[in-house]
Parts: structure tokens; C-alpha cells; sequence
């Protein structure tokens, strides 16, 4: 793979503190936006779907409203799905990705289980509690996933892609320092999107890398942006979408892990773009 253009071509655009009463608040690590950033889908690591209606002014998130809490349903008839992860929305429907064992299942939009995509054997391979953490839709509609840790420092990180009951990888993803996958998405520039985390010990760090994406092959690696620690909390999950003046906006979530010394954020930057306003996904 080619070397990694220069970063900080993402510019900060602000942050905002999201509460809630509910005790069933927190852990969020899975986020789609709508294509006009108004309305939020997230999902939570104690199987938790939760939606709301966003207000910017001056392009920046002033308030979140109407939040919905709903349960991920599992197919064995309890409440409970597990440690969901990651999230993807295609054809109206919750696409999630769980850790131990790894899997995606598929939600309506209050938590009821619809049903099952296959599995790869690849996936039983995975270090436990650092399974399928990421989850996006490409333009053709496909599922793409990739998992926290690759297994080893120097060991890329597998992408795989569904092509219809199978599972292959056609794409990796190099290690670079000690940064893990927590969150993806492809944009409307038809780029794949990774936002990344470190935890230093005492804080967090977050990253996110932006690809070319063609049917066999990521190029163009940019390091969009490297947070410093103690800049925002733990962000795992990523929206990539065009705002109004026709800028890719790069929406994430933290989770608070259910800490009270932490907080759950939404963090967005802007990535300027000259071309076009259509989308130009593959």
C-alpha cells in the first residue's frame, strides 16, 4: 500500500454532550446519520438501539431531542442481543455487528430481530472481545466488516466483504502504531472511512484514515485526523455524510463505558471536498 498522505486535512468543527435519564443510557459505539444529518441511529454495548432528532445552528449540533431507547431483541426469545458493536442501515433496517461470538443480525427500528447474516469461519478465529467492531454498506449495497485487533502488531486488519451467503476479503488495512478499528463507514464520496482509538493508559486517543475503494483494493491512505489525548472521550462510532454546503462531515460517538468519570460526546469535523454533490459511491 502506498505511504500515507499527510493528516489534518479535517477541520473541527465542535462537540456536544448528550444525557439522558435513562439508566439504560450509555456504552454507545455504533452511529448512522440521515444523508441530511438530522436524525441519529446509534446502537449500545448492552444491547441498546437508540434514536433522535439532531438541531444544528451554524452548523453545529445545539441539541438532541426525542431520544428512544429500545432493546435488540435475540431470535432464542429474550431481551438481550449481547456486546453489539457496530451498526450499518441498509433497506431501513439495523444491521448489527456483536463480539463474542461474532456475528451480524439483523433489527427493525425497535430492536425486534429479523433475522441472520451468514457467518464466515473467519470470524471464529477472532481474539475474544475484539471481534466484528466495525460494520458499513458499500454502494452496492454489501456489507463490509473488519474486527478490533488483526491478532498481531504487524498483521493488517482483514476487511470483509458479503457477496451474497459468503464472505470474502478482498481488502486490509496496515497497522500503524497502537491504534485499534472501533468504527467505519463508507461516504458519499465512495471512500471507506476508519476511525480508530488508542488508550494510552490514562486517556484516549482517536484517528481516522480515509481510502480509495475500488472492487479489490484500498489505496490513497490520508490520516484525516489524530486527536491529542484528553481533546474528546472514547469515540467508537462513525458517520461519514455531506452537509449542506456540500462537505463531507465526519459525525462520531463515545462511549462512556457507563463511567461517571466519562461522558457520551458527539464530535464532528469537516472534511472540505471540490468535487461535485453527487454521490459517487461504486
Amino acid at each position: 500500500m502506498a505511504a500515507v498522505a499527510s493528516g489534518g486535512e479535517a477541520t473541527y468543527v465542535g462537540s456536544y454532550t448528550w444525557t439522558n435519564g435513562s439508566d439504560r443510557f450509555g456504552g454507545l459505539s455504533g452511529l448512522e446519520i440521515s444523508a441530511d444529518g438530522s436524525h441519529l441511529t446509534a446502537v449500545g454495548d448492552r444491547s441498546i438501539l437508540v434514536t433522535a432528532e439532531i438541531t444544528r445552528s451554524n452548523g453545529r449540533i445545539v441539541s438532541v431531542a426525542g431520544t428512544a431507547i429500545s432493546t435488540l431483541e435475540s431470535p432464542y426469545g429474550y431481551q438481550g442481543a449481547g456486546d453489539s458493536e457496530g451498526l450499518a442501515v441498509l433497506d431501513g433496517q439495523n444491521h448489527v455487528s456483536f463480539e463474542g461470538p461474532s456475528r451480524v443480525w439483523i433489527h427493525d427500528g425497535q430492536g425486534a430481530f429479523v433475522g441472520e447474516r451468514s457467518r464466515s469461519p473467519d470470524f471464529r478465529t477472532l481474539q475474544h472481545n475484539s471481534g466484528l467492531e466495525a460494520l458499513a454498506v458499500d454502494g452496492k449495497g454489501r456489507m463490509l466488516t473488519l474486527p478490533e485487533r488483526s491478532g498481531e502488531l504487524t498483521r493488517p486488519f482483514p476487511v470483509w466483504r458479503q457477496e451474497g451467503d459468503r464472505w470474502t476479503q478482498p481488502y486490509e488495512i496496515p497497522r500503524r502504531g497502537g491504534f485499534l478499528a472501533v468504527g467505519a463507514d463508507v461516504g458519499p464520496d465512495g471512500r471507506f472511512y476508519l476511525l480508530e482509538r488508542e488508550f494510552t493508559g490514562f486517556a484516549f486517543r482517536s484517528r481516522v484514515r480515509r481510502f480509495d475503494m475500488t472492487e479489490d483494493a484500498l489505496s490513497g491512505e490520508t490520516e484525516l485526523l489524530r486527536s491529542s489525548v484528553f481533546q474528546h472521550d472514547n469515540l467508537e462510532g462513525l458517520a461519514v455524510w455531506r452537509d449542506d454546503k456540500g462537505e463531507i462531515r465526519l459525525t462520531m460517538i463515545s462511549d462512556d463505558n457507563f463511567n461517571a468519570l466519562q461522558k457520551t460526546q458527539l464530535v464532528e469535523y469537516r472534511v472540505p471536498e471540490t468535487l461535485d454533490f453527487q454521490d459517487k459511491r461504486p
